[in-house]
């Protein structure tokens, strides 16, 4: 008789013990600086024009994440606590839904609690759980779409109920930064490929086959397709309350000429600007904040973990080959995500760019990173999965003053990080 097939154990109660160190950890300093620092002096003043039916600012971003920073304004005041709070809050929902994702995708509990700790400890995401910018309830809401896409996948029983709620986050994430657009295109694009592979005579009206069993072709459009486009529409209704907008007058399709036009016109060199091969070697970082401010000199970098982000390149690689080899879903999942997010800096009409702009690649990057992990961790080199973790968490602890703007010793402090010329 054949052995049963195995059935490991869900990681839930790991993935909570990961998140809520996290959380404990970004809590580290949140208020320091208690001024604005980098991208926070755009943000900041547009979410107080919201509360205050003020001038519509910084029209070329959508308006969600600029909603929620205001709301963290309204809960704690307009200080570094309600500017901050919300983002925390992304970034650690973010995480545990990284994490529920890579669990549901490939039932791999090592892969599954690797990816929380190369995730809290790979930089990007804490830094921007921890400053009031745009892209971390992208990631937050991204993350919780491919939870809910795969859980419809792993419970066809309540299929419907995690569609619509992985079409709703869909629409959030590009509601509150377009760098979405590209990754909430792929559940659908899924769902059809999928569909199709099943070789069903109606296509768009079958409900048999995978990936979702009871769901038609059509019904999943509306999931996947029209509902993330009815909510990411219906974030603009506040504007039309602000002065100047544009929404009353050219509606909305005007005002996202208008805000594609604002994209592509900034062009002016920046100290800071980098290119997509910079990210993926990490040799490209910016300086958040570096300056004497709250009684000390103090620094914030955003730069990848310098190991994992290396280390991702070859696992990527690796998910590619054995992805496609085996049919591993899972493996070829990361693999599209990766090239999708960062492809989209290949061609976007945008000349100047950013190391933030590489924030999803990362969290893809360091998926396939756990994956890879995970087939390590079932074979004689089990030792170098572990090493690999203790490795990144020792980088975050390396660099843990200059992620949270501890205090440094003296102005010539940052050349203790900067490893590269690039990072300076």
């Amino acid at each position: 008789m054949s052995e049963a097939p195995p059935h490991p154990r869900d990681p839930w109660l790991a993935c909570l013990g990961i998140t809520a160190v996290f959380a404990a950890l970004a809590w580290v300093r949140l208020t320091i600086p208690s001024g604005p620092m980098f991208d926070e002096i755009h943000y900041l003043p547009a979410a107080r024009a919201i509360l205050e039916d003020g001038v519509y600012l910084n029209r070329e971003h959508p308006l969600l994440g600029k909603q929620l920073i205001a709301l963290g304004i309204t809960l704690f005041g307009d200080n570094a606590l309600g500017w901050r709070i919300m983002p925390m809050i992304a970034g650690t929902l973010a995480l545990f839904a990284a994490m529920r994702t890579m669990w549901q995708a490939s039932f791999d509990r090592f892969a599954t609690i690797a990816f929380g700790v190369l995730v809290a400890s790979g930089f990007h995401l804490f830094i921007h759980a921890r400053i009031a910018m745009l892209d971390v309830f992208m990631a937050a809401f991204l993350c919780i779409a491919a939870w809910q896409f795969t859980a419809a996948i792993r419970e066809a029983e309540r299929g419907r109920w995690h569609l619509a709620m992985c079409g709703v986050a869909l629409g959030l994430a590009m509601a509150s930064k377009w760098n979405a657009v590209p990754i909430a295109v792929l559940p659908g694009i899924a769902f059809f490929a999928a569909r199709l592979s099943a070789g069903r005579q109606r296509l768009l009206t079958s409900t048999r086959g995978i990936p979702v069993p009871g769901i038609s072709l059509a019904e999943a459009f509306l999931w996947l397709g029209i509902v993330p486009l009815a909510v990411y529409s219906a974030t603009y209704l506040p504007a039309y309350g602000l002065l100047n907008s544009p929404l009353a007058e050219q509606g909305l399709i005007g005002l996202h000429r208008e805000m594609i036009e604002l994209q592509a016109s900034v062009k002016q060199p920046h100290p800071y600007q980098s290119t997509w091969d910079q990210w993926a070697l990490n040799t490209r970082g910016i300086w958040y904040l570096y300056e004497f401010t709250d009684n000390a000199q103090r620094g914030v970098l955003l730069i990848g973990n310098p190991l994992t982000m290396l280390l991702g390149l070859p696992a990527l690689m690796w998910c590619a080959l054995s992805g496609a080899t085996t049919r591993n879903w899972a493996k070829i999942a990361v693999v599209v995500g990766y090239a999708a997010s960062l492809g989209l800096w290949l061609i976007a009409n945008k000349p100047i760019q950013f190391y933030y702009h590489y924030f999803m690649p990362s969290l893809f990057l360091l998926g396939a990173l756990a994956l890879t992990l995970g087939d390590l961790s079932r074979s004689k080199f089990r030792w170098a999965s572990y090493g690999v973790l203790l490795g990144s968490a020792a980088m975050f602890a390396l660099f843990f003053k200059i992620l949270t703007a501890g205090p440094l010793d003296g102005p010539m402090s940052f050349v203790h990080w900067t490893w590269i010329e690039g990072w300076r």
